[in-house]
């Protein structure tokens, strides 16, 4: 059994934003393995299905971003899972759009969703997938970028590196970290830049 937590906030007015590359990527994942929707459970909503013959339970915070801690402990206890069994997708804007980077572990930086899982778990020797959604705009703030929708240009942009995030994950499902960790690094090599200047309110 394997664990993909997958990071955002909850409510139409949160949809499409930066903050919920998360979401955006766990349904991509739902959706090019055919996932049973399973309701409601742990605070968040529930997803279940196989990647490469892996049993695998996506997992959906509705929590808001501050408190996803919360969802994540209660499923490790209740599918009796370890943290070698978990993966957390979330958003990252130290990274560029169109890149996403995975690692066995590491520090929560300043991700309040991260923060929450580290705090609750007491560990942060999980796998962690980000999604670039950087760089930010230097005339924004932290909270007002990452809550800002993706202009048509930087999601047609997610939307192309989201193949890559499915072969990262299927490597991860069957334990394959070298791989997941290659295919990871090797995205955002050929992605534009964006103009870090222009006015995004």
């Amino acid at each position: 059994m394997k664990i993909i937590v997958c990071l955002g906030n909850p409510g139409p007015e949160y949809r499409e934003t930066r903050h919920n590359a998360g979401f955006i990527i766990g349904q991509a994942i739902a959706d090019k393995w055919s996932f049973s929707d399973d309701g409601s459970k742990f605070k968040a909503r529930i997803a279940g299905g196989l990647v490469n013959a892996s049993k695998v339970i996506l997992i959906f915070p509705q929590t808001f971003m501050n408190l996803s801690g919360q969802s994540v402990v209660a499923a490790l206890q209740f599918y009796k899972c370890t943290l070698e069994d978990l993966l957390v997708i979330y958003d990252d804007f130290d990274i560029p759009l169109g890149t996403i980077r995975f690692r066995t572990k590491g520090s929560a930086g300043t991700h309040n969703g991260m923060k929450s899982i580290v705090q609750l778990l007491g560990s942060s020797d999980f796998a962690r997938l980000r999604i670039g959604i950087g760089p930010k705009y230097p005339n924004m703030s932290v909270s007002d970028f990452v809550l800002a929708r993706f202009k048509s240009d930087e999601r047609k942009i997610l939307d192309e590196m989201i193949p890559d995030s499915q072969r990262c994950i299927a490597a991860w499902a069957v334990g394959d970290t070298d791989l997941a960790t290659r295919t990871a690094a090797q995205t955002g090599s050929n992605t534009p830049q964006k103009d870090t200047e222009q006015n995004n309110t």
